[in-house]
């Protein structure tokens, strides 16, 4: 298959994530509509706002020539796995560099990412906190070779490009769409090319995650108001979960037969729920909540959330 073929293969300029409505009683008590974009859907293996972050940054480079890519996760990172993905399918080598120290069966995330290729990359935590420093990416990049860098969770200008076509799908108005916020791209994104009466909710999945006002300042380059950053929906921390967030789970999943991401889309959902339970939206609120994807991770904390049910 030529290389052109591939790319079209991952990035259909065709490919829709279906809009599926919520029927539960809270919504209906409430007076609200909530509405689910299936990102999920998008790809099996590249799915959700990674489908969206990595097209343009994939076809730039291979616009450019690089025949490597090289990025950053930890050992859970939905970005790093269909980073792996995407490198493969488009005949790309790639790099993961990755918090933390390498552990002896690696999870499923980081597996996943060996099998499809991936040459991972162990740094320590503390080095890792240099990720955004130039000087370190550079010194980087001349220990383990030429290559095309794209930041932590894919998030820069080219994946924004890549966010506002969510946009394209939507034919129907919504008073408000909401998302999990990691790195903050996704919401940039939406804030940017949002339609006017729309407004944004960012749900924090980080503890102390207070830098991501300025973090969605500095990506939407200050050029809309059109958003609130929620900060009391992270469960204890990125990847951390509660007993109650696994319960929400089960009966979001139980109810309307798909499965949520609990590192991102389930904080999401649930945090959107107790919004609406609390009176935060005047009846008739029409909200577009994204499933953002990140489904492959799940298989590495079924153990946790086992444990969760039965405590």
């Amino acid at each position: 298959m030529t290389m052109t073929a591939l790319a079209s293969t991952l990035f259909d300029t065709q490919a829709q994530a279906p809009i599926v409505y919520l029927c539960d009683p809270l919504l209906e008590r409430h007076g609200v509509t909530v509405a689910v974009k299936r990102e999920d859907l998008l790809h099996p293996l590249v799915s959700g706002n990674k489908w969206r972050k990595l097209k343009y940054n994939l076809l730039y480079a291979r616009a450019e020539g690089f025949d490597t890519l090289l990025s950053f996760g930890g050992a859970y990172s939905n970005h790093i796995h269909a980073l792996a993905s995407a490198g493969r399918l488009m005949d790309f080598t790639t790099i993961g560099v990755i918090r933390g120290e390498e552990h002896d069966p690696l999870n499923p995330v980081l597996s996943h990412a060996r099998r499809e290729g991936m040459r991972l990359h162990f740094v320590s935590r503390e080095e890792y906190r240099q990720r955004h420093d130039p000087r370190w990416q550079r010194a980087l990049q001349a220990q383990l070779g030429h290559s095309f860098l794209i930041p932590e969770g894919g998030s820069n200008e080219l994946a924004l490009k890549g966010v506002a076509e969510i946009w394209d799908e939507v034919h129907e108005p919504f008073d408000y769409i909401a998302t999990a916020c990691g790195t903050g791209g996704t919401a940039a994104g939406l804030i940017r090319s949002a339609p006017e009466a729309t407004r944004i909710l960012a749900f924090a999945v980080l503890k102390g995650a207070e830098f991501l006002h300025r973090e969605l300042e500095r990506l939407a380059a200050g050029a809309k108001t059109n958003w609130r950053l929620l900060l009391d929906y992270h469960g204890g921390g990125y990847a951390r979960l509660s007993a109650d967030l696994v319960r929400f789970m089960d009966r979001f999943e139980a109810r309307h037969g798909f499965m949520l991401d609990p590192v991102y889309t389930a904080k999401m959902m649930y945090g959107l729920y107790q919004e609406v339970a609390q009176e935060r939206f005047d009846a008739g609120s029409r909200i577009l909540a994204l499933h953002t994807g990140g489904l492959a991770g799940r298989a590495s904390m079924q153990a946790a959330m086992a444990r969760l049910r039965d405590a």
